[in-house]
């Protein structure tokens, strides 16, 4: 038997018939189950008036409490141009606190107003939600997530060594 080229032990050859196949690529599913779960999310936080990337800013907000636009977007891995606009509009809902650090005049810290505290209790629903309409156990849940870390992980190191 012939080895393909880019084939590995544990990474057995494919024939070049399947490798284009758009049902045979990571990259597609992962673009479907995002879209879906886009879908879901713009549904299941229309009550509580954010988006989804508004949404991750008050998880790591409700998470670690008062943060630096560095630090969210580092947490997030966003830039400061894509976070600010976000920042801005949760400022201007009420949901957070945007305050020049009194240490470094060049850094911002954002901290939950008390509103944006308390959304945090409506909030619940949303990943109870998402549990129950993947139709997965929790357990299930944990190991795409762990899957999906070590991909993520694995791309990032394979996108710097080239």
């Amino acid at each position: 038997m012939t080895t393909a080229p880019g084939a590995t032990p544990d990474l057995p050859a494919v024939p070049d018939a399947e490798l284009l196949r758009l049902d045979h690529q990571v990259c597609f599913s992962l673009h479907a189950a995002s879209r879906a779960f886009g879908g879901y999310y713009r549904q299941a936080l229309k009550g509580l008036g954010l988006t989804y990337p508004q949404y991750l800013v008050m998880l790591v907000l409700w998470e670690h409490g008062p943060q630096s636009v560095k630090a969210l977007g580092g947490r997030l891995r966003l830039d400061s141009g894509t976070l600010s606009p976000l920042l801005k509009r949760l400022e201007v809902a009420g949901l957070v606190r945007r305050e020049r650090s009194r240490r470094d005049e060049r850094s911002v810290l954002i901290e939950l107003t008390g509103e944006g505290a308390e959304l945090r209790d409506r909030a619940l629903t949303v990943p109870r939600g998402v549990l129950a309409a993947t139709g997965l156990s929790v357990e299930e849940v944990l190991g795409l997530q762990a899957v999906l870390h070590r991909l993520t992980a694995a791309l990032g190191e394979a996108a710097e060594a080239e």
